[in-house]
């Protein structure tokens, strides 16, 4: 099954992530966890940008799910850039999307995926309703 990412979002961060010979898997190109890594690091240094560190004792974002639609192997040695959007917040979530292509080759997406994040209470292990500053970022 693929995912469509959705046209209407908005890009709110960027970062490139080297890849490592230890990225590889055996047939000699990233595995595919590592795609996922990669996202998940672009998420979190986002997060961290914007002042949404998750606080174990406060708020933060958890991931309710998340895909990764691959379309052209990644190898080493390179960089790749990891382009974050967001759209359609909710109540108590927001879509995040990424898209991976290497520095090298602008333009040509190796892989595309994303995650709905929920904004929890952590002590209470409950949703609370996504804070208005991270709602305005999808305008």
């Amino acid at each position: 099954m693929k995912i469509e990412i959705p046209e209407q979002k908005k890009k709110v961060f960027e970062t490139v992530i080297p890849i490592r010979w230890g990225d590889m898997d055996s047939m000699g190109h990233l595995n595919n966890a590592s795609y996922f890594r990669f996202m998940e690091t672009a998420r979190i240094d986002w997060l961290y940008s914007i002042g949404g560190k998750p606080d174990p004792s406060g708020e933060g974002a958890v991931i309710a799910n998340a895909f990764c639609n691959f379309y052209k192997q990644l190898e080493y040695p390179g960089d790749v850039l990891v382009k974050t959007y967001v759209s359609d917040p909710g109540r108590a979530t927001i879509d995040t999307w990424c898209t991976l292509e290497r520095v090298d080759q602008p333009g040509v997406i190796a892989a595309a995926g994303g995650a709905t994040l929920i904004w929890v209470d952590f002590p209470k292990q409950k949703s609370v309703n996504l804070p208005d500053w991270m709602r305005a970022l999808a305008d």
